[in-house]
């Protein structure tokens, strides 16, 4: 040994020493992996990272009034908040809002006060109106406009929409807001809804998530026990439906669950209910879970088999010989090797059940909706995106936040079981 140590250290056929050899013919094969997979990185940051901290940003983003009006704006941030701004404000903001409304760019600050404000909209549109008619405006023609610019709570309002970022948004979809004093404040109670629709959603994912794994347990059983070619029937029943439109299979429980359709005239033809006793299966949170359950179904069915496959037969039978029930053999021997399927199904059912759209908007009726349908709502119609984006973000917040609880559970037992 001490001679291979003065000899000094291995040389490679090149003459280099071989551990620096090895190090350099690593870091190419590095550089040769992160080549390879630059455009599937480069495409995941462009279509899904960028577009996803795009949405939480404008949760936060408020640059409406310190654009549009940024002289206003610089004014406001100036002022402490008590009282009325002084007459500075007003002359500015009279000025700007002439300014704005003849460049017809007034309507977005209409909006976006009226979101803070109910009834901001026709204030600010009319008094842009009437201000651009005069060539120097005054602090008396903006109060002689309307009263309402000599009330603090309207001021208080602009001075929160003159920062160019804000929490507003975060807070509504909690059903918080600000007061006059800037204090955050529950919502009057006839607007508190958000809450309630996160509950709601949550419920329903969990339902479903329940329901799959009772239907889907006996069918990836039985697809991993019978004879291949069984088994392999049953998988193509599992996945034909999967392989449908996902609006023609919404389409046809609509026509299944609705009060004349097929299952009430089946039930009607059975005599279990009269005519006049027609279930009311669609347009509600019933239409909704039923739906969604076959839609999600074989994303529970999947995961369970491909783990049910690799559990060996033999578990049983030796369970069995030691003396235990069928069913005693199952429940401890045989179950607990499926609980990871159980757990990877639940987590990508419940995560996509949490988000979806489609379904609840054409089978849930009023009482069906979930907080994804609000989200659409807020991006098409209302075009409060920045409400919107809220909403989203904190959808996206509950979602990482319970993968993470998932993998840290699994990360344990995997830890126990090594």
């Amino acid at each position: 040994m001490a001679q291979v140590e003065a000899s000094g250290p291995m040389l490679d056929a090149a003459g280099v020493p071989l551990k620096a050899s090895l190090a350099r013919a690593e870091r190419r094969n590095r550089l040769k992996a992160l080549g390879l997979v630059f455009p599937l990185l480069a495409f995941i940051l462009i279509t899904f990272v960028y577009p996803i901290a795009l949405m939480v940003f404008r949760g936060v983003d408020n640059p409406t009034v310190s654009t549009i009006l940024p002289k206003t704006a610089e004014i406001l941030r100036a002022w402490d908040g008590n009282g009325l701004p002084g007459d500075e404000a007003f002359v500015s903001l009279a000025g700007e809002f002439a300014f704005a409304s003849k460049e017809r760019t007034l309507g977005k600050v209409a909006t976006r006060l009226n979101y803070e404000l109910a009834g901001s909209r026709s204030l600010v549109t009319k008094s842009g109106r009437k201000l651009k008619k005069l060539e120097a405006p005054t602090k008396e023609d903006l109060v002689e406009i309307d009263k309402r610019w000599s009330q603090p709570e309207t001021w208080s309002v602009l001075k929160r929409l003159a920062e160019p970022y804000t929490f507003a948004y975060y807070l509504a979809a909690i059903d918080k807001t600000y007061d006059v004093d800037g204090t955050v404040v529950d919502q009057p109670e006839s607007r508190q809804i958000y809450v309630a629709l996160f509950m709601r959603t949550l419920w329903v994912s969990l339902l479903i998530t329940g329901l799959c794994v009772l239907l889907a347990y006996p069918i990836a059983y039985l697809m991993a026990i019978l004879p291949t070619k069984t088994s392999n029937l049953l998988m193509i029943m599992v996945l034909l439906p999967f392989w449908t439109s996902l609006l023609v299979r919404t389409s046809s429980w609509i026509v299944l669950l609705q009060t004349e359709g097929v299952l009430n005239d089946i039930l009607v033809w059975t005599g279990i209910i009269g005519e006049d006793g027609r279930i009311q299966m669609i347009y509600n949170m019933t239409g909704t879970v039923v739906a969604m359950v076959h839609i999600l179904l074989p994303f529970m069915v999947l995961p369970l088999f491909s783990v049910m496959k690799t559990i060996s037969p033999t578990y049983m039978r030796a369970a069995k010989s030691l003396g235990a029930t069928p069913a005693r053999a199952f429940w401890t021997v045989y179950f607990p090797q499926t609980v990871p399927g159980i757990g990877a199904g639940s987590i990508l059912v419940f995560i996509l059940a949490i988000g979806y759209y489609i379904t609840p908007a054409l089978v849930g009726g009023r009482t069906g909706q979930l907080i994804s349908n609000f989200i659409a709502y807020h991006m098409q119609q209302s075009l409060n995106w920045g409400l919107a984006a809220a909403l989203g973000g904190i959808l996206l917040a509950g979602v990482l936040a319970l993968y993470w609880i998932y993998n840290r559970l699994v990360g344990i037992d995997n830890m126990k079981l090594g």
